[in-house]
């Protein structure tokens, strides 16, 4: 248990530490701010965990962790599962964010009341869940995506397997219904008048295909990125996958994330200059 207690405030320390990294470049909601907006701290008692996370507190009160994305494999969310079921009875500190779901919990950020422990980066950290937006329009903490590319780096829980290629298309129709996250050089990013399609895989070839809204591509561009910018460069990307003509997924801005070279799927962690790209 100490061990355990000793791992999960290094990641609360280290989550603080890559949120003051790149806090500045990150201050403002990147559209959608009520998405993002913090609402008064208040103290919690973790009182029982229900399906896919739901944190039920002693208050009466339901939330759901901000910018984290429960796992669809029944192993992983069983491990997230046991994850937060161990810290049930503990204090929190509860940090709403923007409106409630659609089941009205709060979506907040969560916080052990004595120490650094913070629920999402604990949970992420140990590769138990993924760093994502959700319906919200912004991911609220970017931060999570370094904590995110340390347990990748470390093949950690969802991250034990390689990502599946973006020209798979064998491995990724076997994960349809699933949120996935997939990495490849994209081949060809056609923009049309209602959204954007970003293609993995040359015509008629069994590789993914990403859908952007138009309301998510003119947040793309804003960023400094274009067809011509994205086309042969290697890319990560996340959603939940569906099979149409063929594999596909419809991204946010927040799940497009373009790598370096160094960055190549297996190549290890993202560095706080990708992130911010």
């Amino acid at each position: 248990m100490r061990g355990t207690a000793g791992s999960a405030k290094r990641i609360g320390t280290a989550l603080l530490a890559a949120w003051a990294g790149v806090a500045t470049a990150w201050a403002a909601p990147r559209g959608g701010a009520a998405d993002c907006t913090a609402g008064p701290s208040r103290p919690e008692v973790l009182e029982g965990i229900g399906l896919r996370g739901e944190l039920r507190l002693a208050s009466g009160a339901r939330a759901v962790l901000d910018s984290l994305r429960w796992p669809d494999a029944p192993d992983m969310a069983a491990a997230a599962q046991a994850w937060l079921d161990a810290r049930r009875g503990t204090a929190l500190t509860l940090t709403p964010r923007g409106q409630r779901d659609r089941w009205g919990r709060e979506r907040a950020d969560i916080q052990r009341a004595e120490g650094d422990e913070d629920l999402a980066g604990g949970l992420i950290g140990e590769g138990l869940a993924f760093a994502d937006a959700n319906e919200a329009d912004s991911l609220c903490r970017p931060a999570l995506h370094l904590v995110e590319a340390a347990a990748r780096a470390k093949r950690l829980g969802l991250w034990r397997e390689p990502l599946p290629a973006a020209t798979d298309g064998p491995a990724l129709r076997a994960l349809a219904g699933r949120f996935v996250v997939v990495e490849g050089r994209l081949r060809h990013v056609g923009a049309r008048s209602n959204r954007a399609y970003l293609d993995f895989g040359i015509r008629g070839t069994d590789a993914l295909t990403v859908t952007v809204s138009k309301r998510t591509w003119r947040r793309v561009r804003a960023r400094g990125l274009s067809a011509a910018s994205l086309e042969g460069r290697p890319v990560r990307v996340r959603g939940v996958l569906e099979i149409w003509r063929g594999p596909t997924l419809e991204a946010g801005a927040d799940a497009i994330e373009v790598l370096g070279e160094a960055d190549r799927p297996e190549a290890g962690p993202e560095t706080e200059r990708g992130l911010r790209r």
